[in-house]
């Protein structure tokens, strides 16, 4: 809840959200890049240890926004140099440092078609996004996500 919290309250737009679990198979998939290096295995273990909250959010240059506000991987670091973010506040151990973030566009869009493979990303930038950036919006508490507010809406039928 309070990462969810920081979400909305640093103006991201959640975009998609979904509760899951993956297994120790699909995280080693996500993690595959990281495979042979010595903290691999925690990573896996730690992804599949328990249920998760997955997003997309948008906002404009996202992927350093949302980095920054997770802080420094190293949890240590973190809550002496950058306590106020969400490593800072909620990591336990370098592996177990509470959020993962892509560190490109082209790792935003591949972890998005991972975790959201229904998820048509060139259609949302071709259909939503424009009434996103014009602020045709609202925020639905009920699904934890932003959605398009759509002309009918906005006239009350």
């Amino acid at each position: 809840q309070a990462v969810h919290a920081a979400i909305l309250r640093h103006r991201f737009l959640i975009v998609r959200a979904k509760e899951l679990r993956c297994g120790p198979e699909q995280s080693r998939r996500f993690y595959r890049e990281h495979a042979g290096r010595f903290f691999y295995q925690r990573l896996v273990e730690f992804m599949a240890s328990g249920p998760m909250w997955a997003y997309i959010l948008a906002h404009e240059n996202a992927v350093p926004l949302w980095r920054s506000l997770m802080g420094p991987t190293k949890v240590f670091r973190a809550r002496h140099s950058d306590p106020d973010s969400i490593r800072g506040a909620y990591g336990l151990t370098d592996t177990r440092n509470t959020t993962h973030g892509s560190d490109s566009p082209a790792s935003a869009s591949r972890e998005i078609a991972f975790f959201f493979p229904e998820f048509d990303e060139q259609r949302w930038y071709e259909q939503d996004e424009p009434h996103l950036r014009r602020g045709q919006l609202f925020y639905s508490a009920e699904e934890r996500v932003h959605r398009v507010l759509r002309a009918q809406q906005a006239e009350g039928t």
